[in-house]
């Protein structure tokens, strides 16, 4: 299989958003994300229209949104309206929420909820009606773009999560880690949710969800990507460390991060609050070697190259840094191009 590679764009402007997706298509990306989270950073759906006539060619779709902010049958709509200006090249990524929610100061849902929300965009995608909350809903004018619908894909980290992504999405964004025994195991629970629908893992479009810094000092880079590296102890081990494959000595400090999250600095450049909660340097450590791809270019290539090797061959990088531009322009033309194919 051939590898892809994709990056998530944070819209901290338009114009921005703009000039990174151009970026994107022209050094090689295959696909581009649009973070979602309306507190923080510019609306989604404006952005990737704008995006969608900013380009021709790349993937382009919500990585990912959640199941609060917006009705499905508004989902469903907005998501079919980009589908229109873009062409069969837009997804649909969900899953239960983060920063969005918690900025408002919600909760998460529980699978079930999030697989009732899925079934129902499924439906809505498909030009059919469906009973949501006991209310029968529809969107009738996407009956037009029945026949292709817009595919939907999951973010899932939790082996229960994995499963149900495996079992009813199009695609996976998976979040668990990039190491060898965590790639292992994310697969084992995708298969196990694919083979309760009757399908093989080889139908399930398989994304790895990665950190990602490009340069020559590694303390340096890592350093650099510290509040992305809490953000994803938050995030990936909030429910549960059970079945997660923690290490015993790093539970209580993750514990510790989640605690003193700050969601209204999601993301933010520089030494934030976030960024600070990643002072233990065994810590830092652990989760830049689970979570992240760090070093030269020819470094990089060589940890994709391990983590084909365990059976991923798709690649979904944030790289949250000051040169963002010259970070995309480096994986592009000097990291692709070496484990490609």
């Amino acid at each position: 299989m051939q590898a892809r590679f994709a990056t998530i764009e944070i819209p901290r402007s338009i114009s921005s958003a703009i000039d990174n997706v151009r970026l994107a298509e022209r050094v090689g990306f295959d696909w581009v994300g649009v973070a979602d989270s309306q507190s923080l950073f510019r609306e989604l759906f404006v952005t990737l229209g704008a995006m969608a006539q900013a380009t021709d060619r790349v993937m382009l779709g919500p990585s990912v949104t959640n199941p609060l902010t917006r009705h499905p049958a508004v989902m469903a709509s907005a998501i079919a309206s980009v589908r229109e200006v873009a062409g069969p090249r837009v997804m649909l990524g969900i899953g239960t929420g983060d920063s969005a929610i918690y900025n408002l100061g919600e909760r998460p849902r529980g699978l079930a909820g999030l697989r009732d929300y899925i079934m129902a965009l499924k439906a809505l995608l498909r030009g059919k009606t469906y009973d949501y909350g006991g209310r029968e809903i529809h969107t009738r004018w996407i009956a037009e773009q029945a026949d292709d619908p817009v595919p939907i894909y999951m973010s899932a980290e939790g082996p229960k999560t994995l499963e149900l992504a495996g079992e009813i999405a199009d695609g996976v964004i998976c979040g668990l880690g990039i190491s060898p025994d965590v790639a292992a195991l994310t697969l084992k629970h995708l298969a196990i949710g694919a083979e309760r629908a009757g399908r093989r893992l080889e139908d399930i479009d398989i994304w790895a969800l990665t950190r990602v810094n490009v340069g020559t000092d590694r303390a340096a880079l890592i350093d650099e990507i510290r509040m992305e590296l809490a953000s994803t102890a938050h995030h990936a081990f909030r429910f549960t460390q059970e079945g997660k494959l923690v290490p015993p000595e790093f539970a209580e400090a993750i514990r510790e991060v989640q605690a003193g999250y700050r969601p209204s600095h999601h993301e933010d450049l520089g030494e934030s609050p976030n960024a600070r909660l990643m002072r233990d340097p065994a810590l830092l450590a652990y989760m830049a070697d689970r979570f992240a791809v760090v070093g030269t270019a020819e470094e990089c290539a060589a940890r994709i190259q391990a983590i084909r090797a365990a059976g991923i061959h798709q690649f979904l990088f944030s790289g949250f840094v000051e040169a963002r531009a010259e970070l995309l322009e480096t994986l592009g033309t000097a990291v692709f191009p070496l484990c490609r194919n």
